[in-house]
């Protein structure tokens, strides 16, 4: 099985070493390397909600703070979030087909200078580049870009981080009651972490060991979406 990295613990800003590989090695080893002053490549992240992708963005800007001018812009959708391009720096744009019109072209401007002025940048969006809504010169440069798949975790890697998130936390859950969230909660890791967590808060509350019924409690309270609240478990 792949090994996984993994060291959560609460209000812990995202880096590299909490992230959780699976079959990501290689975009995380190229990721690494954007921090770096002297790399100025053009990368692309795409991939389903929860996979990822926004721990990605910001672990690459954390790793490279120190090294270079870092302008992050995450849920932006208008030009006027001050769009500019840091002369050595690295530029990252979470949710790119979420940008208006003027962000387009601001963002294909920078596409056109970012050689000239030595600019690394870091783009991230919910589809592949030739499914983006954007207007046709600015998908084709994202199109030109290193372009990666952020892969999630299968069953086994799910399982593996969700134990280890409760050891981090000193939650004691047996293999049944991670087999049963796997099988009843969403699917994506933060979800699934995040119904650990309030099984964590109850048992300490309560002074109780983590049981089905109380878990079946934290997937109701967590995960079911508000308007299916009555759905069973």
């Amino acid at each position: 099985m792949t090994q996984l990295l993994l060291d959560l613990r609460p209000n812990q800003p995202p880096s590299f070493d909490n992230f959780i590989v699976g079959e990501n090695a290689e975009l995380l080893a190229r990721l690494r390397l954007l921090a770096e002053p002297g790399c100025f490549d053009a990368i692309y992240l795409w991939g389903a909600k929860g996979c990822g992708k926004s721990h990605l963005l910001s672990a690459t800007a954390g790793g490279a703070l120190r090294r270079r001018p870092v302008l992050l812009l995450s849920g932006c959708r208008s030009a006027s979030a001050d769009f500019h391009a840091p002369p050595g720096g690295l530029l990252i744009v979470d949710d790119v087909d979420a940008l208006d019109a003027d962000a387009q072209v601001a963002l294909f401007r920078i596409f056109n200078t970012a050689r000239l002025i030595g600019l690394g940048l870091l783009l991230a969006g919910g589809k592949p580049p030739t499914k983006l809504e954007l207007r046709e010169d600015l998908r084709t440069r994202i199109g030109q870009t290193l372009i990666y798949a952020v892969k999630t975790l299968n069953d086994e890697e799910k399982a593996a981080a969700l134990r280890r998130h409760a050891l981090e936390r000193g939650l004691k859950v047996d293999d049944g009651l991670v087999r049963y969230l796997l099988a009843h909660g969403r699917r994506d890791l933060p979800s699934l972490m995040a119904v650990l967590d309030h099984l964590d808060r109850t048992t300490l509350e309560r002074k109780q060991q983590a049981t089905l019924p109380l878990l079946k409690q934290a997937i109701q309270l967590t995960l079911v979406p508000e308007d299916d609240e009555s759905r069973p478990i």
